[in-house]
């Protein structure tokens, strides 16, 4: 049992794998562990080759707000209800609290929080404010192959122990054995007795007395930068969908439209609370593409989130403002793009005429069965109306200060 390997990079290669994570009783009999619920599990086993087995309340890299490290049953149990709504997620996990034996308890995420450890564990996003990057990871390169590092030092012993059926080949055994393991950069540079290079601070002060770098000059000149500072990544952009029953955008079908271009009907039984959709914004940010949250209602914000919505989906119905920052739709629009989406042919609602030119009003093709003869035919303009969406907000957060490394503290 591997007990020093990463919980999160194992979460994260179980998920990629497709392999069952179990929460057990026991480490013992890693060939057919017995799944028990939570409350009682002692031990997750992570079935991916290697077995590795883990105590359940061991501590991960995921630090909350409060610098407070969480367990990995928290982390765990997050996974395992990702698709539940935020306010039934708070519910579970104050039911969970109180099953537990003894003093222990369950974290329960902040919204961002969770959001953030969701995208993390299935590999849409390689870092995040709130995890700690591991002993010399600089560069995301010591994250990625940590495990299976690990795992390739931990399979002869595991094939040697393990008897029965699973028992690695022989001459498997034997070329593991024979491989050559490769050190780190540490290894590399100092061998195998630490050396002490801080004599060569000394002689590197002279030169660096002759000419000191722009960047040091700017640094000692503007005593506000600290000299460890780090740069803080950039928040992901949030986008408000309206939750009407009649709108004809919500959580089931925004991401075929806003990232493929075509639109299709909502599916009502649809239980999805947030989701991510990736978009490259040209005129901010050329080489990588922004991240985008949509959600339906800001019941889960914190003050600040309110500086990172760029849109608001709308049909023109006062009760969707009644939970945001500004409750009133013509103060709404100064600060936020929003849009309207309707059918072609029918005029837009009253109210959101009345919203003026910082709603955008955009018009799809009805919705026909595709079995329908020319169904597909009438289908080609929506991607012209996905553009001028785009277009808009991204003029609308140009304007507000987003860049491609910053965004704005206030709109």
């Amino acid at each position: 049992m591997a007990t020093t390997q990463d919980p999160l990079l194992l979460m994260r290669e179980a998920i990629r794998t497709n392999s069952a994570m179990i929460p057990t009783t026991s480490a013992d009999n890693l060939d057919a562990p017995v799944e028990v619920p939570i409350p009682q599990a002692t031990h997750l086993v992570f079935s991916q080759s290697p077995r590795v087995a883990l105590p359940i309340d061991t501590p991960t890299r995921f630090v909350n707000n409060e610098n407070k490290t969480i367990d990995l049953r928290s982390c765990f149990f997050v996974w395992s209800v990702r698709e539940s709504t935020f306010p039934s997620y708070n519910a579970a996990a104050a039911k969970l609290s109180e099953e537990l034996p003894g003093d222990g308890s369950v974290y329960s995420f902040a919204w961002v929080e969770r959001l953030e450890l969701i995208a993390y564990l299935e590999g849409s996003s390689e870092e995040s404010e709130f995890i700690k990057r591991l002993p010399g990871d600089k560069d995301g390169a010591a994250a990625a192959s940590a495990t299976s590092t690990a795992a390739l030092k931990a399979a002869p012993a595991a094939g040697q122990a393990r008897s029965g059926r699973g028992t690695l080949d022989p001459r498997l055994l034997q070329i593991y054995n024979g491989e050559r393991r490769m050190g780190d950069r540490n290894t590399v540079l100092r061998g195998i007795k630490p050396t002490d290079f801080s004599h060569v601070r000394k002689l590197a002060q002279l030169f660096m007395a002759r000419k000191p770098s722009p960047s040091a000059t700017n640094i000692a000149n503007n005593p506000a930068l600290a000299l460890n500072q780090k740069p803080q990544r950039r928040p992901d952009p949030i986008i408000l969908l309206s939750p009407s029953a009649s709108a004809l955008l919500r959580l089931s079908n925004v991401k075929s439209f806003l990232e493929n271009g075509r639109y299709t009907p909502t599916d009502r039984s649809s239980t999805a609370s947030m989701l991510h959709i990736s978009r490259l914004m040209k005129d901010i940010d050329p080489n990588r593409p922004m991240r985008f949250i949509l959600v339906e209602g800001p019941e889960q914000f914190r003050p600040e989130y309110w500086n990172r919505v760029v849109a608001v989906f709308t049909t023109g119905q006062a009760w969707q403002f009644k939970n945001y920052r500004w409750s009133n739709p013509t103060e709404l629009f100064r600060h936020v793009q929003g849009i309207y989406l309707g059918w072609r042919g029918e005029p837009a609602p009253e109210t959101v005429r009345a919203f003026g030119h910082r709603v955008l009003s955009c018009a799809v093709e009805k919705w026909r069965d595709p079995t329908a003869p020319g169904a597909e035919q009438s289908r080609w303009r929506d991607r012209e109306v996905v553009e001028s969406i785009w277009k808009a907000i991204e003029a609308n957060m140009r304007t507000k200060g987003w860049r491609k490394d910053a965004a704005p503290t206030s709109i």
